[in-house]
Formats: structure tokens, sequence, C-alpha cells
């Protein structure tokens, strides 16, 4: 595992825990931040003792505050900002195709560009305090890099005003939306993350892996080809042991015991 300096990261019982750990910037999305997430994801994604990933923040009110305005406004050459920002479709790429899955714990306040890395993953559990917006045009940026996947899980008028607007949403809100699964009090939080991401890591790895590929790959493909790609991956669910395994624990009426094959 790297050395990291913004982020925790900890395995346990198959989930692997990366919590964004940079309190004193609200966990803006610097580069060297970026460059954790990227290093913590690609460790689990390594790591076949990890089923599952919970992203989260050791903040008490702030998952993260965004992009680095900082950034944007330093006096650097724009071929290096450019190059900088590539860590964000980066990120999402490596989420989408982590072959695990993963829960953001909205433990506090998404906002910006967290935003997009909040609907990268593949559920999202929040606090009934957490707030959520793409505030970007407020302070005369736009939310570029993460239009694509707002889109992508919210209805199209809904985003505009979202990007728009710049105004924040309660998570009760955001749950109506479908950018957030589940809004519980902060008391029963941390339980209910945990049983999520302990019932995710108790599937078969085998066929997760076969699921969240298909699930990433399907979703921009056209329907004949979708189905051409869900066809083969079926057939491949087909050639693992822990599918017959998973079949007959049903019918004996007992918990399977997953081969990882």
């Amino acid at each position: 595992m790297p050395d990291l300096q913004t982020v925790r990261y900890d395995v346990d019982a198959g989930v692997a825990t990366i919590a964004l750990d940079h309190p004193e910037t609200r966990n803006a999305l610097s580069d060297e931040v970026l460059d954790d997430l990227l290093a913590a994801f690609t460790a689990a994604r390594d790591d076949d003792a990890v089923r599952c990933v919970v992203l989260t923040s050791t903040h008490e009110k702030v998952f993260s505050s965004g992009g680095n305005l900082a950034g944007f406004a330093a006096d650097v050459p724009l071929v290096l900002k450019h190059f900088g920002t590539h860590r964000f479709p980066q990120l999402f790429r490596l989420i989408g195709e982590l072959g695990k899955p993963s829960i953001c714990a909205a433990n506090g306040h998404v906002l910006a560009g967290a935003l997009g890395i909040a609907l990268a993953c593949d559920l999202v559990i929040a606090k009934d305090t957490a707030t959520f917006g793409t505030p970007e045009i407020n302070v005369g940026v736009f939310p570029f890099m993460i239009m694509a996947l707002i889109y992508r899980n919210v209805g199209r008028k809904k985003t505009n005003e979202l990007l728009l607007l710049g105004d924040r949403i309660d998570a009760r809100e955001a749950e109506r939306l479908g950018i957030v699964n589940k809004v519980v009090p902060a008391e029963e939080f941390d339980a209910a993350v945990k049983d999520w991401a302990t019932r995710l890591a108790g599937k078969s790895p085998v066929l997760m892996r076969l699921g969240k590929d298909a699930m990433f790959r399907q979703q921009d493909l056209a329907f004949s080809d979708a189905l051409e790609l869900l066809h083969h991956n079926l057939t491949l669910a087909f050639s693992t042991e822990d599918i017959q395994e998973g079949v007959k624990a049903f019918f004996e009426k007992r918990e399977p015991e997953w081969k990882g094959r």
C-alpha cells in the first residue's frame, strides 16, 4: 500500500474503507487528494481480500467541498492544468471498473466535483444532515467534469437546474432525484453503512466482478450491443463454480460457500 497523506485506508472483514482526511481544506479535491484516492482505489481493486469498498470522510460535517479552487486560479501554464484535471475521469473510470461494489457513505456535505465521485460509486447512503449541489457557477466556474455522471443519474431538467442555478438540495431531495439510495439519521448512519457493506462483501466475488463489469460497460451501448455484451457475461457466469454452488445452496436451504471462481 502506498503512503497516503490525505486519505485513510483500512481493510476489515472484506470491506476496504477509504476516508477523505484533509479537514483543513474541507477535503477539497486537490491533485494530492485525487492521487491518494487513485492509489487507494487501485489498492482495493488489486487486493483479493477486498470484496466491497466504502468511500467516506473523517470530517464531521463535510464529505468534500469539491474541486480545489486555488488550483483553478493558479498561475501555471494552461497545459499543466489540462493534464492535471485528467485525474477526475481517471478516478471515475477506476471506480466504474473496480470489479467490486462501492458505497459512498455521505456523512457530510457533497459539493461540486465531490458529487461526481459520489455518483461514480454504485450506492450512496447519506446522513439526513448532508446537502448536495454543484455551486461552481456561483464562483465563475462550471461543473464540466462531473456533468456526464449527473445526467446519467438525474433527469435532464433537474440536472439543468442544479448546474445552472448552483443551489444546494437536502438529502431527502437528493434521494427523491435518484442521487442517494438511502437517507438515515446520524445515530443510524454507521450501522446502515456497515449493514450494506457486509452484505455486499458476502456475495460471490467472481459473479460480482462479472456483474459490475456488465453494469459499467453496457450503460452507454446501443440496445443490441448491450444485449450482446450481457449474453456474453451470462455465458461466462455459467462457467463459474460459484453459480453452481449458489444454486445448489439455494435448493439445500443453506448459505453458499463461495470459491471466487
